[in-house]
């Protein structure tokens, strides 16, 4: 039976014929999502990769350090280290971190995608300038400290900007 009360709408149904929110719950909702996060993810790592570039040529950072991922999944001698080492580094640029930036976005401060995105990835660094020191001292390690940090703040407004030119397109569901 369904209800006519003055003042009771039916919610909007799309070109599928789905509501909006049987639309988000579908597969294929769920699966652009992740599309969404995995390019938003890629955008950022590039975007980080480019600083951390920089940090190298400036003595603050050095990309060999991205083997001691590998040596972490025991894969030390089978593969090339330091590119495998930065695959490992890639993936969890582009997967989990989008997830949780998706999930949490909503909680972080910023009126925009790309503003909480700074937010998100200034909060990372905590745990990345920790994990990839190694043992550099004045002005390599302020560097080290600046321009890590400068990294995942980009890293983070990347991944933003992916999520809000999708989530402002006509057509998304994100």
């Amino acid at each position: 039976m369904e209800d006519t009360s003055p003042g009771v709408e039916d919610p909007p149904i799309n070109d599928d014929g789905l509501t909006e929110a049987e639309e988000f719950d579908s597969l294929a909702g769920i699966l652009a999502d992740g599309v969404v996060g995995a390019a938003g993810g890629l955008v950022g790592t590039a975007m980080m990769t480019v600083v951390f570039l920089i940090a190298q040529s400036l003595g603050a950072f050095n990309l060999d350090d991205f083997a001691v991922l590998t040596e972490l999944v025991g894969l030390t001698g089978y593969v090339p280290e330091v590119l495998f080492g930065f695959f490992i580094f890639l993936g969890g640029g582009m997967f989990p971190w989008p997830l949780l930036f998706a999930s949490l976005k909503a909680y972080l401060p910023g009126q925009s995608d790309p503003v909480s995105g700074a937010y998100f990835g200034a909060a990372m660094w905590t745990g990345f300038v920790l994990a990839f020191y190694t043992g550099q001292s004045g002005l390599a390690l302020v560097l080290y400290v600046v321009l890590t940090l400068i990294a995942h703040v980009v890293y983070g407004i990347g991944l933003g900007a992916v999520f809000n030119y999708f989530s402002t397109r006509p057509d998304s569901i994100v």
